[in-house]
């Protein structure tokens, strides 16, 4: 990964969950939202270099000028191994490790060979049912609906049976990416290759818009998607932590 691909990986997440607001400052965004997603709400660096003397202040000043505590999302390079260091001493702990994982939409359309999913360009109450219904948290669910139908130009994808959405997934396009959110499966319906179908169409959609490169974030936890993800030809490029004060 160059320094360039880093940055716009960053902006592009941001870009896809939507928080309430967000500011760059001293080569870190600073996203500001009340809602559940930790990406929406984590001070994030655009560069895998060593921190400036004091930032960690200052973004702590900032989120308490908000109402809110400073969390980070620091990226596991040893280059951070400073920052946490001062983080450990701070009160922080680290959990939540995900993966980066990059890919190609040539390689995530190959994933199935089923119908791919339906595409659709705001979500409705089928879609949002997916999120809020039984297996998920309701309160998650619903932030993340509200933050991902915030986002601009994204779009929905469902596999549906009987009206119901069984499985359903999100893209979205910026900053040279394609990026994949908020895939669901309900949990009966799982092992019969419906998120490989979501993929798929989401693939034809960035397919249409001329898009090469995708990227999603995976928990470390998740060894089932982590394996639907490798058949569609994602490998890691880093991992990251939140940092949290216990």
């Amino acid at each position: 990964m160059n320094a360039k691909d880093v940055a716009s990986i960053e902006q592009a997440t941001l870009a896809a969950v939507a928080p309430d607001t967000v500011e760059e400052r001293e080569g870190w965004l600073m996203p500001v939202d009340h809602g559940t997603i930790g990406r929406a709400r984590s001070a994030v660096p655009l560069q895998h270099t060593h921190a400036e003397p004091g930032v960690l202040d200052r973004i702590e000043a900032y989120y308490a000028a908000r109402g809110l505590p400073a969390v980070f999302r620091l990226a596991t390079d040893a280059c951070f191994d400073g920052l946490r260091h001062e983080l450990r001493q701070r009160g922080y702990s680290a959990d939540k490790p995900t993966l980066v994982q990059l890919g190609t939409v040539a390689r995530m359309r190959d994933v199935s060979s089923q119908v791919s999913a339906e595409i659709h360009a705001a979500p409705d109450a089928a879609w949002t049912a997916l999120f809020l219904g039984e297996g998920f948290d309701p309160v998650d669910g619903a932030c993340r609906v509200r933050a991902l139908s915030r986002a601009q130009g994204s779009v929905y994808a469902s596999v549906r049976e009987g009206g119901q959405v069984l499985a359903g997934g999100v893209a979205a396009f910026g900053h040279g990416w394609v990026s994949v959110h908020g895939m669901r499966t309900v949990a009966g319906h799982r092992g019969r290759g419906l998120a490989g179908r979501v993929l798929a169409g989401l693939a034809d959609i960035a397919r249409e818009r001329g898009m090469a490169r995708v990227f999603l974030q995976v928990e470390a936890s998740n060894t089932a998607a982590q394996a639907l993800y490798r058949r569609a030809g994602f490998e890691a490029a880093w991992s990251y932590v939140y940092w949290r004060r216990t």
